[in-house]
């Protein structure tokens, strides 16, 4: 029987000698590895925290003492120690386990942690909350793939220093985000000696100055600003320890005798903490060592050569770096900014084929928005590639720095609307209703890839900030609509043969509607199909005049409805055309949780069936009313 087998709650680790755990986590390596392969997921980061997981359930009792992990979708090694093992296979699938701690799942996810640079700032929260309800248990913070490159962690630090309580911050330092650590930051963590021996000698002085009889309790402080002295001399100070930390490392994250030794020792302190602990990301797995940025997040694979099935059309984020490049050859003032998903956004091929260009500034998305402002101040034409979850965190850069001061800013959000797998915390649902307010802000959403070509053109030339939007999805078939130049603020008919429905959608979402469209035709019915393209600016007139010969319209988007743009422009109609009744159709507030795209959109009433029979019952319920109308019979 296989160990992983006889594992059903951490409690099962602290049976185990250390011979038993390298064999466990060899079984948890094959376990992910063989699911990931069947589901996609985050492969490489899982893979090299197993030992590192195993360590701190071993030492630490969860869920009395709280790991908290950071970015969350390392956390597969520990679904399966803390009785998730059984539902495994079930993983990033719909109805079955997140892709990222959950507290719906289990008692030992303490928070829903999807995005980065979140760990240390809640667990300090929970740390202090407990110490204040006088509660025991540690809390500990697992801070890695890059996470501490966000600001909010460093707030988070600056913070814990102050409080002084005993909080212990795991530092997995793989080098890694996404694509790998950039930045000053990284080379700093590179460069930190060890100072386990520091630790070791410290604690043998300050025991045998404490035990000399009558003069130990005295002599101990001028020790302390001795040792202080010496470690300037001898030892490298460095960031944590300014902050007010102890600081522990760097030591093997593979070595479990060496972290069991240490985390054994850091639980007994009662100060602040951080252990530095070296990762390989991809670890036992030869295809994600050797390319850990690719095997970071993968689709379904054959888990021997990491092959998928081959595609016949190409993704919106291909097209999107493919137009790109075009432009960069024709313009030197145009850049591209990203945080942390260079490869994700497409942008490492625009590395290649434009040396020098490309700005990779870390999980620090505030940070892009605002250097982005300052690079368009500068005279250049900076593109900031971002997937759409994450650029909810800069929502304020967003206002103050670039649309207020009608910066010419482009921003890519990559990744908008339905999101395959990774549930609630990555649905790009919210981009539309949080940035179409903006003042100044261009927003356009592209059908095709054609049309995302001639978006991309039209931002740059602008002169404005502008802001494009598109899905994690295959590029549909080209129609000639989607080739129309743009004309600023005005839409294309996609069908048109004189329906009494027209059905408005806006982005990849018009293909759906087409199809709607062609599957009513072949039953008889009628709905032509309107093309926004673009939610700001927009030009009322003329969308007025479009709409006017229709009984009925159905806006159809992929964001959220409360506050999309289907509920602004049904208000507008009521206003200005209140005969033709209208309807939107879009996600609801609360998000998803994790399922195919396919499965999202037809949740929410956006694929091509589920558009079609919203005709259908709008139809037969128009019939309805009229003929209880004629009759003379009240609704």
């Amino acid at each position: 029987m296989a160990i992983l087998d006889s594992i059903d709650s951490p409690a099962d680790l602290k049976r185990l000698d250390v011979r038993a755990l390298r064999e466990l986590a060899a079984e948890i390596r094959g376990r992910i590895v063989a699911t990931v392969s069947r589901n996609g997921g985050h492969l490489a980061s899982n893979l090299g925290v197993v030992e590192l997981t195993l360590a701190l359930h071993r030492i630490f009792d969860s869920p009395r003492d709280a790991i908290v992990w950071d970015v969350g979708h390392q956390c597969y090694a520990h679904k399966l120690v803390t009785g998730r093992r059984r539902e495994f296979d079930t993983l990033r699938r719909s109805g079955g386990l997140s892709g990222f701690p959950k507290r719906s799942e289990s008692e030992h996810d303490h928070f829903d942690t999807g995005h980065a640079s979140t760990s240390i700032s809640s667990a300090l929260g929970l740390l202090a909350a407990r110490t204040r309800r006088g509660e025991e248990g540690k809390v500990v913070a697992v801070i890695g793939d890059g996470a501490l490159t966000g600001g909010m962690a460093f707030e988070a630090l600056s913070h814990a220093g102050q409080l002084a309580l005993p909080l212990v911050v795991v530092l997995n330092d793989n080098k890694m985000s996404i694509s790998p650590n950039v930045g000053a930051l990284s080379r700093y963590l590179s460069g930190l000696s060890a100072t386990v021996r520091y630790q070791a000698l410290r604690s043998r002085i300050d025991a045998a100055v404490r035990g000399i009889p009558l003069v130990g309790p005295r002599l101990y402080p001028v020790m302390v600003r001795a040792k202080r002295a010496l470690k300037a001399l001898f030892f490298k100070e460095n960031l944590f320890a300014d902050l007010g930390f102890e600081y522990v490392g760097p030591i093997d994250g593979h070595n479990i005798p060496e972290m069991l030794h240490v985390l054994r020792e850091v639980k007994a302190l009662n100060r602040p903490v951080v252990v530095h602990v070296l990762t390989r990301k991809g670890k036992g797995y030869e295809l994600a060592e050797e390319d850990p940025a690719r095997y970071h997040g993968v689709s379904p694979m054959r888990a021997l050569d990491g092959k998928v099935e081959p595609r016949t059309a190409s993704t919106f984020t291909e097209s999107f770096a493919e137009s790109l490049i075009k432009a960069a050859h024709d313009d030197q003032r145009i850049v591209a900014v990203t945080a942390a998903m260079a490869k994700g956004t497409g942008l490492e091929k625009f590395r290649a084929a434009c040396p020098g260009r490309l700005y990779d500034v870390g999980i620090a998305e505030e940070h892009a928005v605002t250097f982005a402002a300052g690079l368009a101040a500068g005279g250049l034409k900076p593109v900031v590639a971002i997937y759409s979850t994450f650029m909810q965190r800069a929502v304020d850069q967003v206002f103050h720095d670039v649309a207020l001061p009608r910066l010419p800013v482009t921003f890519v959000l990559d990744r908008a609307g339905a999101v395959e797998g990774d549930g609630e915390t990555h649905q790009g649902i919210y981009d539309l209703a949080l940035f179409r307010p903006m003042p100044g802000l261009a927003l356009l959403a592209p059908t095709s890839a054609r049309e995302l070509d001639l978006a991309l053109r039209w931002s740059l030339d602008s002169g404005l900030p502008a802001m494009i939007r598109y899905p994690k999805a295959r590029c549909p078939v080209e129609e000639p609509a989607y080739a129309e130049p743009l004309v600023a603020g005005r839409g294309t008919f996609v069908r048109r043969a004189g329906a009494d429905t027209l059905l408005v959608a806006l982005g990849a979402v018009v293909s759906n509607a087409a199809e709607a469209s062609d599957i009513l035709l072949r039953e008889g019915r009628g709905a032509d199909v309107y093309a926004l393209r673009f939610v700001c600016p927009f030009d009322e007139e003329f969308f007025l005049e479009a709409v006017a010969p229709y009984r009925r319209v159905i806006f159809l988007e992929e964001g959220v409805a409360p506050g999309g743009v289907g509920e602004a422009l049904g208000a507008l109609l009521a206003r200005r055309l209140p005969r033709v009744s209208s309807a939107a159709v879009g996600f609801p507030a609360e998000p998803f949780a994790q399922a195919s795209r396919s499965e999202l959109l037809e949740r929410a009433g956006l694929s091509a069936q589920a558009i079609a029979e919203r005709v259908r019952l709008d139809v037969e319920q128009a019939g309805r009313i009229f003929l209880f109308r004629a009759a003379g019979i009240s609704e």
